[in-house]
């Protein structure tokens, strides 16, 4: 059987992601972004399901681990974020004070928060908060979580898509250590790697440029610190393509000039999402 590991509880939006991707797996929570890289690269037979970005409030913050274990992305999903708030069954919302959740979900649903008047409650994950919630049994306290979270533990969805923007999604990717890559054929694809550039001047305007003579979009270009330094940067990229098409390999050959590190993180078939 599969193993997929998660950040977070059971009934977090990572463990939703893992049972839209594999049903079937064995799917198991860790308690940090860094114990599921961690794991992935010591047991190759495994996989971890990690929040890369979300529509509405930008990076999760994981791109210092994709940088140090470099492990290979099969796919991309895009997960509909639909929050609810939970409570203990019989709570209504006139009951509830407090809030928890994690501070992205609190922050997506910032207005129905303020219109309530509750008071916000910052935790380490969405079905974390829900499972407190379970355990103490206060119906002034509730959590803002997925559906999933209140079947998980028992507590009663008290008000259902409490989101400000109902068109929210968060791209997880499914990463492992072993090497797989589709093959080139008429789909949608996505090439993703990271890359650190010579010190040099203008050397990004210069790398870039086999990527506009050959045609070739990129979708994602964003740099980071190396670890304990100001004036190290690496990038993580992605582009529409599959590495084996000829313009896609002119281009990070192009590249590949100006890099002193250059790493190919994953080729996959792009989500459906994407064309929406």
């Amino acid at each position: 059987m599969n193993k997929i590991y998660f950040q977070g509880s059971y009934g977090a939006y990572s463990h939703l992601a893992a049972l839209s991707i594999d049903k079937d797996a064995e799917i198991l929570p860790c308690k940090t972004f860094d114990e599921c890289f961690l794991r992935a690269s010591k047991d190759h037979d495994s996989k971890i399901i990690i929040p890369e970005s979300n529509r509405i409030t930008g990076n999760i913050g994981i791109e210092y681990l994709i940088f140090q274990y470099r492990l290979n992305i099969y796919c991309e999903y895009f997960q509909k974020v639909e929050h609810n708030l939970l409570g203990v069954p019989g709570t209504k919302i006139s009951d509830i004070k407090e809030v928890y959740s994690h501070g992205q979900a609190l922050s997506q649903c910032s207005k129905f928060i303020k219109a309530n008047n509750f008071n916000e409650q910052v935790r380490a994950d969405t079905a974390g908060s829900a499972e407190m919630i379970s355990i103490n049994k206060d119906k002034s306290k509730a959590a803002i979580a997925s559906s999933l979270s209140a079947t998980t533990y028992n507590l009663e969805i008290v008000k259902k898509n409490i989101e400000n923007d109902k068109g929210n999604y968060t791209r997880f990717l499914l990463m492992g250590k072993n090497i797989s890559q589709p093959e080139f054929g008429k789909k949608k694809y996505i090439t993703s790697f990271l890359f650190k550039l010579k010190s040099k001047p203008a050397a990004l305007y210069q790398s870039l440029g086999g990527f506009a003579i050959n045609g070739v979009n990129l979708t994602k270009l964003q740099s980071y610190p190396e670890k304990n330094t100001f004036n190290s940067f690496f990038f993580l990229c992605d582009l529409d393509g599959h590495i084996e098409d000829l313009k896609v390999q002119k281009s990070l050959e192009e590249l590949g000039l100006h890099c002193q590190d250059f790493h190919v993180l994953g080729v996959f078939e792009a989500d459906k999402q994407r064309e929406k």
